[in-house]
């Protein structure tokens, strides 16, 4: 769990950083999938900043899920909005409400209960026809970030964001699905699709239109289908008699991110403080 908090606090500070890059960025082409506007973002030393943060926690990600369930990565992964909020308070000068602060402590409440319910990593290996079944969702985001690009307004923004998220899922019970180097497995495939799948998504979706919506569909799309497929098909348990605080717990934390969902649109402040940094 203390791995999972970690990545959280690498993937919220990630965040950032690279919104504060896409939004800096020249427009792209309005595509849902355009890698023009990833390679452009890639220049500016706040989005590499950000990859490095991103790779760390990844790192973190796959400690964790080898040891506990899915369901708890992936409340903690939620709430790494809660530390999007705190850094931007910090580094932005974004001003956090009463009630904000309030959602901060109710999305760690939730992880500690999640901290106390979560049993052991479930023991189901997953058949073929999950993985090739990953794969195949990883490269059906793809598909869905092209025709996300055509929409608009907060339908594009919540489509790309939900995307996003499902590609990020797919890493999650990828990484459970591999047990070593194995280039004939289909999840191995469907981790490398559908996490540049998720960036490529979620860059277009930081760059222009309502950050705050495809944060929300973010947040739904990386926790609650990978959740499912822990507990059903992976084995995923809580500890004897805590399912129902493990529940609990899932529900509070992922609502307590939802209620900080705008703060993927904390870095548009970023332009004004540098402005005044630089006055300074």
């Amino acid at each position: 769990m203390l791995c999972a908090l970690g990545s959280a606090v690498c993937f919220g500070t990630a965040s950032v950083f690279q919104a504060a890059a896409a939004r800096a960025s020249a427009p792209g082409t309005g595509s849902g999938v355009d890698a023009a506007l990833l390679l452009r973002a890639l220049r500016q030393w706040r989005y590499i900043a950000g990859l490095g943060f991103d790779a760390v926690g990844f790192v973190l990600q796959i400690i964790a899920l080898r040891s506990i369930p899915i369901y708890a990565v992936g409340a903690a992964l939620a709430a790494s909005l809660a530390v999007t909020a705190v850094v931007a308070a910090r580094v932005l000068g974004v001003r956090l409400t009463g009630t904000e602060w309030g959602a901060v402590g109710v999305v760690c409440a939730g992880l500690g209960m999640l901290g106390l319910a979560s049993g052991s990593e479930g023991s189901t290996a997953g058949s073929d026809a999950l993985r090739w079944a990953m794969l195949g969702v990883a490269l059906a985001v793809l598909l869905v970030g092209v025709v996300a690009g055509r929409l608009k307004g907060k339908a594009r923004a919540l489509v790309l964001g939900l995307g996003a998220g499902v590609g990020f899922g797919v890493v999650e019970v990828a990484v459970r699905l591999i047990d070593s180097v194995d280039f004939t497995n289909p999840a191995l495939y469907a981790l490398l699709v559908g996490g540049g799948s998720a960036f490529l998504l979620l860059t277009s979706a930081l760059q222009r239109g309502s950050v705050t919506t495809a944060t929300a569909g973010m947040v739904f799309g990386e926790t609650i289908g990978p959740a499912l497929i822990g507990v059903v098909w992976l084995g995923d348990r809580t500890r004897d008699g805590l399912a129902p605080l493990a529940i609990a717990g899932f529900a509070v934390a992922v609502a307590g991110a939802l209620a900080l969902a705008r703060f993927g649109e904390a870095p548009a402040e970023a332009p004004a403080n540098e402005a005044m940094d630089s006055k300074v």
